[in-house]
């Protein structure tokens, strides 16, 4: 190991990786009280202030690099806000966050919210600004650079179905149901595939592809660019592809951009240009899906959660179900 990557697991080394969960867990556990009850602003707002706190417990000189947006749009987990408990002293530490990934979701009860952050060595996460971002990802053991955005949804199943060794027909591809990939769609079934669509929460989706059983075996479409950094801190823990490419509705989008030093606006990022180095995944499920079980309450004054904890430089997978007292 080299003296920087050296310097990077020691740095991490001294945050307590399973202490991260206790992040996501008081933010699903907040989130929770608000499933089905039609306010997806209290229920990201209920999650922002529970996973704020919890973030003060830490030994982190911590900053938020993707959250919420910035500072005049966000009161709370703003992009540049310090987080943590030893501000000056502690590891420093970037933080990409999503407090309640999947609004829409928890305020109608559907399946797939979680609470979710991934944390680095400073200058390790992406700077992403808060565009649309074009997402392609497939799971760990092919070839590296079987599919790739330049190339076409076609070519990218049937380059996918070659090195699984079955057809183009027997591909499953998650797409988020939106208007906007209605051209995908039509070609997908074209081809045959099986499609998944989902509602929102697409860093699930991203990370059902390693999964085998999900049964999904690419994910394609394009959603949010903080959500893209989420999913591939993730992906560098577990293994797969990804392609990530910036989508940019106006001038304000591309100055935001500038912003954060970004000025190749057709680049392709793969997994290490967004999430590089040594890195922590952390996800706990707010209402049930194919990653995580939601928060659920039971008799007797208790709830229990369900959340996996990932490192990329060790490849460890953690599932970790707990038990809370309510109250």
């Amino acid at each position: 190991m080299n003296d920087i990557a050296t310097k990077r697991s020691s740095v991490l080394d001294r945050v307590l990786v399973l202490e991260m969960v206790r992040v996501t867990e008081a933010a699903a556990i907040a989130a929770s009280s608000l499933i089905g009850r039609g306010d997806e602003k209290a229920a990201d707002a209920a999650a922002v202030e529970a996973m704020r706190k919890a973030f003060d417990t830490l030994e982190i000189d911590g900053t938020v690099v993707i959250g919420e947006g910035e500072r005049d749009e966000a009161p709370m987990l703003y992009i540049g806000e310090k987080v943590g408990g030893a501000p000056g002293t502690g590891p420093r530490i970037d933080i990409a966050l999503d407090p309640l990934e999947g609004t829409t979701i928890t305020a109608k009860a559907g399946p797939n919210a979680l609470a979710v952050l991934a944390a680095a060595e400073q200058g390790c996460l992406l700077n992403a600004p808060d565009t649309y971002m074009d997402k392609l990802a497939i799971g760990p053991g092919y070839p590296e650079g079987i599919v790739s955005l330049n190339n076409s949804v076609t070519e990218n199943v049937n380059a996918l179905a070659e090195a699984k060794g079955v057809k183009p027909s027997e591909i499953i591809v998650c797409v988020l149901d939106r208007p906007r990939h209605a051209e995908i769609i039509a070609e997908l079934r074209g081809l045959g595939c099986g499609i998944q669509l989902i509602p929102d929460g697409d860093v699930a989706g991203v990370i059902a592809v390693t999964n085998p059983d999900t049964t999904i075996d690419m994910y394609m479409g394009q959603g949010g660019a903080p959500e893209g950094v989420l999913a591939a801190a993730a992906l560098r823990c577990v293994g797969g592809q990804f392609n990530g490419r910036l989508v940019f509705r106006n001038e304000d989008e591309r100055a935001r951009a500038r912003k954060w030093g970004i000025e190749d606006f057709d680049r392709i990022y793969k997994l290490e240009d967004l999430a590089k180095g040594d890195c922590i995944f952390a996800a706990t499920g707010v209402t049930s899906g194919s990653l995580l079980d939601g928060v659920k309450r039971l008799r007797g004054g208790t709830m229990t959660t369900e959340s996996v904890v990932m490192r990329a430089s060790s490849g460890t997978v953690r599932w970790i179900k707990g038990e809370h007292r309510i109250g």
